[in-house]
């Protein structure tokens, strides 16, 4: 694979051009033309999900403007392009492209397209998810302990009948993919008074964290697992995380213990994990994410009682597109001034 070709501005006729290709406000579209009088704004987002038929979710709210335009020609101008899902053949169509902002954290629909293996750019807008996350998966814990999902079954059938309930003080937290996400949840489960371990991709001797009691190295996932009475799981995708977490791993795992997965459906193996909840090899899991999205209404993970299902909102937030525009707007500011750029892949990580 070629290098990262290095920053430079190609200011045809003046201009920057700039394509959004994911639903946005015309506001923020305002937002990102003022960022430099030589950037110029283009909307093809419903062109672009046209293309690549990604349906419109109930948490868009960009409005409804349908421009009629032609989008191969914008292609053709095109330098900048902010999205997530692009046509296969955008290379041949947009030959002057250099940078693509994605505006989720998560690359892995990108690996192994064309657009992966080229030398244009690509930045994302990890670190604006931190927040919700956590709260999400704190939540999550605490519904667990505090028997939540045992009575809101219960109200349904007008069951009155109390259990002990118990308490995350004292708890063992163990974080699969100590990042920015991982970090946050850390911070946010000694506020509880949990003991907190986690793996990290590289470890160096006797490192240490800020956030976590005891730092491993990832080959050893087994040592942490088997100490944790929670896992969170939030490691990117990529080919070495892909069932990362199968049935060695959920067997290592304390009985008692649940696992929560905020990051991709896929580095769970899902039947190993149905397996493990129907079998109570672990007591129970929070699951945001699945190997296919919607979660199939086969799914033998809706009927078990010993789990607790969102649909990927882990991460979504009411001010979602107002973050990832001040990181894609910084970004446009570093571009056109030859900065380095925040958020760059590594393609050789995945992330």
């Amino acid at each position: 694979m070629n290098k990262l070709r290095r920053l430079s501005i190609s200011v045809r006729d003046g201009k920057v051009n700039v394509l959004i290709a994911r639903w946005l406000e015309e506001g923020y579209r305002c937002q990102i033309a003022a960022v430099d009088p030589r950037i110029q704004v283009f909307y093809v987002a419903e062109q672009i999900a046209a293309e690549t038929k990604t349906p419109r979710g109930p948490i868009d709210k960009a409005s409804d403007e349908r421009a009629d335009v032609d989008l191969n020609s914008l292609l053709g101008e095109a330098e900048v392009i902010y999205g997530l899902r692009f046509p296969e053949n955008i290379l041949e169509r947009a030959p002057h492209l250099k940078w693509v902002q994605t505006s989720s954290a998560g690359v892995d629909t990108l690996v192994g397209t064309k657009l992966w293996q080229c030398d244009v750019i690509l930045t994302n807008a990890s670190g604006i998810h931190a927040i919700p996350i956590r709260e999400h998966v704190l939540g999550i814990m605490l519904m667990f302990v505090k028997y939540a999902p045992v009575y809101f079954a219960n109200k349904q059938t007008k069951i009155w009948k109390q259990h002990m309930p118990d308490q995350l003080c004292g708890k063992t937290l163990g974080v699969v993919g100590l990042g920015r996400i991982g970090e946050a949840i850390a911070r946010a489960a000694k506020v509880f008074d949990m003991r907190v371990v986690a793996t990290r991709r590289f470890v160096t001797e006797h490192e240490t964290s800020p956030v976590a009691d005891t730092l491993y190295p990832s080959d050893k996932l087994l040592e942490m697992l088997e100490e944790s009475d929670f896992v969170v799981v939030a490691v990117a995708l990529t080919d070495e995380t892909r069932k990362l977490i199968g049935e060695r791993e959920l067997r290592a795992m304390k009985p008692t213990a649940y696992i929560i997965n905020i990051a991709r459906g896929s580095v769970i193996d899902e039947a190993a994990l149905t397996r493990a909840l129907k079998e109570k090899w672990i007591a129970g899991a929070g699951l945001d994410v699945f190997e296919k999205e919607p979660l199939p209404q086969g799914s033998e993970l809706w009927t078990l009682p010993n789990v607790i299902i969102t649909p990927h909102v882990a991460g979504v937030m009411p001010d979602y597109n107002a973050r990832a525009m001040e990181v894609f707007c910084e970004n446009l500011r570093r571009y056109l001034a030859g900065q380095p750029l925040m958020n760059v892949i590594d393609r050789t990580r995945g992330y």
